[in-house]
């Protein structure tokens, strides 16, 4: 019996001593090209739908836009089941096949906006003037997938 609970114990110390305690980039990982730009937002209690309908007629009606010109590769709205709990409620996502993609673009931008109405641009802008009443945003983040060998 001892001599078995020995023999365990030398496999278990020998094989974490094999392993590694910190893993090195392009070595043991790689990072993805594609870019996730995440708002996150903490939309006030029964205010989703308001939040949401504002959304439609401004950042979905742009994003859609910018989808069909070839900015981004694509767009999500991701909503919690649990939207009293945590810091926010609703996360917007944009993703860009590569970090080229978010860099400013003179040629891009008037391109985007001979599409983009000046109806479009004050409606857009009535919007979301009232969007503090409904909610607050909460983070930005810029994440990169993590590919583990």
């Amino acid at each position: 019996m001892n001599k078995t609970l020995i023999l365990l114990l030398c496999v278990l110390v020998s094989g974490s001593a094999f392993s590694k305690d910190r893993l090195e980039v392009f070595e043991d990982y790689d990072l993805g090209t594609e870019i996730m730009m995440m708002t996150t937002v903490r939309v006030d209690p029964n205010m989703g739908d308001i939040y949401l309908a504002g959304l439609r007629s401004s950042w979905v009606k742009a994003v859609k836009l910018q989808k069909e010109l070839g900015y981004i590769k694509d767009w999500k709205i991701y909503g919690s089941d649990l939207p009293t709990s945590g810091d926010f409620n609703m996360l917007l996502v944009v993703s860009f096949a590569n970090a080229a993609d978010i860099e400013p673009n003179k040629t891009k931008y008037q391109e985007f906006m001979k599409k983009w109405s000046e109806s479009d641009e004050k409606k857009s802008n009535e919007i979301s003037a009232k969007y503090p009443e409904v909610r607050t945003l909460t983070g930005e983040y810029r994440m990169r997938e993590i590919i583990l060998k």
